[in-house]
């Protein structure tokens, strides 16, 4: 017979369900703040990857032409631009990623960043290599999801779509 007169019930200390109260009160906020961190991460990389996808998707860009690859460096590649449709103009010098040129000699279409010398892919190709760092950032927020939250297969969800997305940037490049 326990301490309550009834079997198989005992009553706790007011401290310890204080305590479990406690414990469980820090296990949503952890929980929480791991849901948060995730959500920045993907968040983060979204709007990363606007500032550069909006002119490799939007049709009502400016200056749409084909820049002709003459010479790369580490990080950057830059030749002249003829404008194919638009209001652009000739130009002998824009800059592309050199991560999405193709090689020396070759011409790829491209559109001019208002107000600047800095070229974006279009196409396929151009479309999924500036989402890449939306890409990297669920593969992040998967870390986060299945460590952090203890969600196996939505953090497996998350990383494949991350993958996916970096594996098709590739491969259209």
């Amino acid at each position: 017979m326990s301490r309550t007169g009834t079997t198989g019930t005992k009553k706790r200390s007011r401290t310890r369900r204080a305590g479990e109260s406690a414990f469980g009160v820090l296990l949503v906020l952890k929980n929480a703040l791991m849901a948060l961190l995730a959500l920045l991460l993907v968040v983060a990389g979204a709007w990363t990857s606007w500032s550069t996808a909006q002119y490799a998707m939007l049709v009502q860009a400016k200056e749409r032409g084909t820049m002709t690859v003459a010479a790369c460096d580490d990080d950057r590649c830059w030749g002249p631009y003829a404008p194919t449709g638009g209001d652009g103009q000739r130009r002998a010098k824009v800059v592309l990623a050199e991560t999405a040129a193709p090689e020396k000699g070759r011409r790829v279409e491209v559109t001019v960043e208002p107000d600047s010398d800095r070229a974006v892919r279009t196409g396929p190709g151009g479309i999924l290599y500036a989402w890449v760092p939306l890409g990297g950032a669920l593969l992040l927020a998967s870390l986060v999801v299945a460590g952090g939250l203890r969600m196996r297969r939505t953090a497996w969800a998350v990383g494949l779509s991350g993958v996916a997305l970096l594996v098709a940037a590739f491969f259209t490049l």
